[in-house]
């Protein structure tokens, strides 16, 4: 290749790469504009991250309902059903992705649950109030199982002889559940069989056929979202006692009504801060520092939505550390670059070699950080895991953001070629 050829290849690859820059800059503007004010296209409304994510009750308040356990005679209240109904209703709330519930013991016989705002709340609270005493009935009305009988059940599609698809829920019973619904369907054939759910029947299928492989199907639902929603009743399974809802009430944030806009505003004003010192420091460098920090944080804010994350106080305050950490990875690396640039190195050598050593440096102080991180979530509750939530997610983003987008932006300023100079760089 001649001089001329050189000069022509090298115009090309500081073309390409300047439109690569302008492509990436107008790129993180664009989706940072549509992820937090949104776009309408068609009918379809697309973006305002303040919409989709779920905020605690620290922030945006719900409802308190308080259930009050059903003592008699024969079926007294003790603290063990009390504790172990605390858990089959966090474990109702959790199957349908309600986050952060506080589920507390009140008195001898009363459970406090309070419900974040979310969209699916009234479903929450209809899953909290029903005791899901499942029986199956002879047409006698004898018992023949219940439902600690059954292992598993879930909401799914199913399509039957005629071809048509109806939501239905599925039923695997125990070993026992097998021979006893074998046992009955043997003894009922042609008669029916009433599904009972609480002091409702919910079912009344004719017995065709003598069931031996311990599987039953729950028809007559109206969509997947209601087969789902008793599929999980019945997964966590009737619960010790029955219990009685004597309150229920809406709640304002336990915060205050500006809790959530004083805590954006102030993470709004720390991330400025960042975002200028970085710029002050560190120049061109720094400048690219704060884009992948832009990104970084659109990539945590959408994750955060997909995942159906619930943000409060604590959540909020995990997130700005993490964006401290994204920028302590930059500050390491670009040290390490000023150190090889002032060897004699060249630009793009300073670049490579600084990030491979600024690397272990890195994974080191964020793996301890994972590690206090994983034992906050599986510890914790509440807030306290939603602070792990965030914290575990952020230092995982920010490390990809440092290491690999940082080090690409920085290779494509430099082949622009528009910018050799040194101090550009902040070198």
């Amino acid at each position: 290749m001649n001089k001329g050829e050189e000069r022509v290849d090298k115009k090309n690859i500081h073309r390409k790469s300047v439109i690569k820059l302008i492509a990436i800059t107008l790129s993180i503007a664009l989706v940072g504009y549509i992820l937090f004010y949104g776009i309408t296209v068609g009918v379809y409304n697309i973006g305002n991250i303040g919409k989709s994510i779920n905020y605690g009750l620290d922030l945006t308040g719900g409802v308190n309902v308080v259930l009050e356990a059903q003592s008699t005679d024969a079926d007294p209240v003790t603290s063990e059903k009390i504790d172990s109904s605390i858990l089959t209703i966090r474990q109702r709330i959790d199957s349908i992705g309600v986050s952060e519930p506080t589920i507390t013991k009140q008195g001898d016989n009363r459970i406090r649950v309070s419900i974040p705002s979310v969209s699916d709340q009234e479903e929450a609270l209809n899953l909290i109030g029903k005791t899901a005493q499942l029986e199956f009935l002879g047409p006698d009305d004898s018992v023949i199982l219940t439902g600690k009988d059954v292992i598993d059940s879930k909401g799914v599609m199913q399509t039957d002889n005629s071809g048509v698809e109806k939501a239905v829920v599925t039923l695997k019973f125990s070993e026992e559940g097998t021979k006893l619904f074998a046992d009955a369907t043997q003894k009922y054939q042609g008669q029916i069989i009433k599904i009972k759910l609480d002091d409702e029947v919910i079912s009344s299928p004719t017995v065709n056929v003598v069931i031996t492989s311990g599987e039953a199907v729950i028809e007559g639902m109206k969509d997947i979202d209601e087969a789902g929603n008793l599929a999980s009743l019945i997964r966590g399974g009737a619960l010790p006692v029955k219990l009685e809802p004597v309150e229920i009430r809406t709640i304002g944030p336990t915060l205050g009504q500006n809790s959530l806009s004083e805590s954006i505003f102030a993470g709004i004003i720390g991330i400025s801060l960042v975002l200028i010192f970085m710029l002050v420091v560190y120049r061109g460098l720094g400048f690219l520092a704060d884009l992948a920090l832009l990104i970084y944080i659109i990539i945590v804010l959408t994750i955060m939505t997909a995942l159906n994350v619930t943000l409060t106080l604590p959540g909020i305050a995990g997130l700005i550390l993490t964006v401290g950490m994204a920028v302590d990875a930059n500050v390491i690396i670009f040290s390490r670059i000023q150190e090889e640039a002032r060897s004699g190195k060249s630009l793009l050598t300073s670049i490579d070699v600084g990030f491979a050593r600024a690397f272990g440096t890195i994974l080191d102080s964020n793996v301890t950080t994972l590690i206090a991180g994983f034992v906050l979530f599986f510890l914790g509750s509440g807030s306290v895991q939603g602070f792990a939530v965030t914290l575990i997610l952020g230092i995982l983003v920010s490390m990809f953001t440092a290491i690999v987008i940082t080090k690409r932006l920085i290779k494509i300023l430099v082949k622009t070629g528009l910018f050799n100079n040194n101090a550009f760089y902040g070198l």
